[in-house]
C-alpha cells in the first residue's frame, strides 16, 4: 500500500469517528521522516482516542501497524507514526497552540476528497 492510499484510509477513519478540520500536508520534499502529515481535530479526549483507535483498526485490516504512538493517554495531541504517513489528532486548543500548518507553511496542502 503506497503512502497516498494510507492517507486515504486514515482520512476515512477520521471521518468515521466524526473528526473535523482535516488537513493533509505533503512532506516528502521538506522532511526525510515522512511523506505526509494528516492533521485532524476531535472535540474531547474520548473522541481523539476513538479516532486513533479507528485509524489503528483500519490500518491493521490491511496489515499496517504504527511504528510509534504518542499522547494517547492524555488525548490532547495523539501522534500515530506509520512511517510514510504520520497522523496528528488534536483537541482544538492544542491544534491552535502548536499550529503545525503554520510551522510547515512551505508544505503543499493536498486536497482532502469528500
Amino acid at each position: 500500500m503506497n503512502s497516498r492510499e494510507l492517507v486515504t484510509k486514515a482520512v476515512k477513519a477520521i471521518r468515521e469517528k466524526k473528526g473535523n478540520n482535516i488537513i493533509i500536508l505533503q512532506m516528502k520534499d521538506l522532511s526525510a521522516l515522512t511523506d505526509y502529515y494528516v492533521l485532524a481535530n476531535g472535540n474531547s479526549r474520548v473522541q481523539t482516542q476513538a479516532i486513533a483507535d479507528e485509524i489503528k483498526d483500519e490500518m491493521a485490516k490491511v496489515g499496517i501497524s504504527f511504528a510509534r504512538k504518542e499522547g494517547y493517554a492524555e488525548g490532547r495531541w495523539i501522534l500515530l507514526d506509520f512511517g510514510n504517513v504520520i497522523v496528528h489528532i488534536f483537541q482544538e486548543e492544542e491544534r491552535e497552540f502548536y499550529s503545525l500548518e503554520r510551522l510547515w507553511g512551505d508544505a503543499k496542502r493536498v486536497p482532502c476528497e469528500e
